[in-house]
């Protein structure tokens, strides 16, 4: 069986990867696009040869043309609640890109939509899929390191606007940048919300779920910017005290050459430390067998678990409910720190976890 998949929305880069994944799945095949400005699919049009009945204005014609298993939905993060609330009727299952919304409350409202629905929701964090924070999640797992306690966060790039999909490189213009729905904080824009749920979620899933108590937050947005392109946020928890970084304006892409500081996790566990940065061939590890640390070759991910529309089509295929950082309860948890940091970062002060 074909699972028929829909790309729906252009707003975020990524539907270019995803679609490519898609594409190169043996068992998917892309039968629509959707955007209300058709310019924006022209590249997934020419780079999977989408025939033109297959290439929609409009969301209903296209759900009900296409008539996709599954969507995968890249709109702009303050629209995320509003497209999974209107595709969810139509009893299709739904992979959106991260982040998971603007806020708890959007977030509460897809998780809601989804259930009512009966159908799977899952939101796609491309850093779940980088090797060697895969490695470092098992040998967490695997006690490697004792009881974790504090995830140590630096995230970003250049800035959105230096690349498309597959990671092409574009120059940033003033205009753009006017324009961009990045940098229009009514759609979610900013480096705290395309990056700290980075961070967040993926050091929820690190910490089994637990979460903070209580959160601070400290945002920078220069050249008079509405959105910003800089914040620091500290987690309290029970274990002491774990940190997130954004950063859009670093000196170098992490996916060509890290920049300093390197874009990565550190965790710090009651035995010893990982160091896992992005894209890198190897971790470090330091125990107290070990304390000068080791290097350790990252794993070799297999399928289903090298992407993520092989993971989705394996959870569809296998009912099973999505786990880790594409999962809403592990989401949900990123979201609230999120949710906490934009709090604490407008009225200047440490705040409760937001629940």
């Amino acid at each position: 069986m074909k699972f028929r998949v829909a790309g729906i929305n252009f707003d975020h880069m990524h539907m270019g990867d995803l679609l490519r994944m898609t594409a190169n799945h043996p068992d998917a095949e892309i039968v629509g696009i959707c955007d209300d400005n058709p310019a924006r699919m022209q590249m997934a049009i020419r780079n999977f040869s989408i025939p033109q009945e297959r290439v929609f204005k409009n969301l209903d014609q296209c759900l009900e043309k296409s008539r996709p298993d599954f969507v995968i939905l890249c709109p702009a993060t303050a629209r995320h609640a509003e497209y999974v609330e209107r595709i969810a009727p139509h009893r299709v299952h739904m992979l959106i890109e991260k982040p998971f919304a603007a806020s708890l409350e959007e977030a509460d409202r897809m998780i809601v939509a989804a259930r009512r629905a009966k159908v799977m929701l899952a939101i796609n964090w491309p850093l779940r899929w980088t090797p060697s924070h895969c490695t470092a999640h098992r040998l967490l797992a695997q006690g490697r390191i004792g009881e974790l306690e504090e995830v140590h966060y630096y995230g970003g790039n250049r800035g959105p606007l230096w690349h498309t999909a597959d990671k092409i490189e574009m120059v940033p213009t003033p205009a753009r940048k006017r324009k961009s729905w990045f940098y229009k904080k009514a759609q979610g824009g900013g480096s705290l919300l395309d990056y700290l749920g980075y961070g967040s979620t993926l050091g929820s899933w690190y910490h089994d779920g637990r979460k903070p108590v209580e959160v601070t937050a400290v945002t920078d947005l220069p050249n008079g910017l509405e959105v910003d392109e800089q914040s620091v946020t500290v987690a309290r928890y029970s274990t002491g005290l774990s940190t997130f970084q954004t950063r859009w304006g670093t000196f170098s892409d992490p996916w060509t050459v890290q920049p300093q500081p390197k874009c990565g996790f550190v965790l710090k566990g009651s035995t010893g430390t990982i160091s896992s940065y992005d894209y890198e061939p190897i971790v470090r590890m330091q125990t107290k067998r070990k304390p000068a640390g080791e290097n350790l070759p990252v794993d070799k991910l297999r399928p289903p678990f090298q992407n993520p529309v092989q993971y989705f089509i394996h959870c569809l295929r296998h009912d099973c409910v999505p786990e880790g950082p594409l999962s809403t309860k592990v989401s949900r948890v990123g979201q609230q720190i999120v949710d906490s940091a934009v709090l604490s970062a407008t009225q200047k002060r440490t705040v409760p976890l937001v629940t």
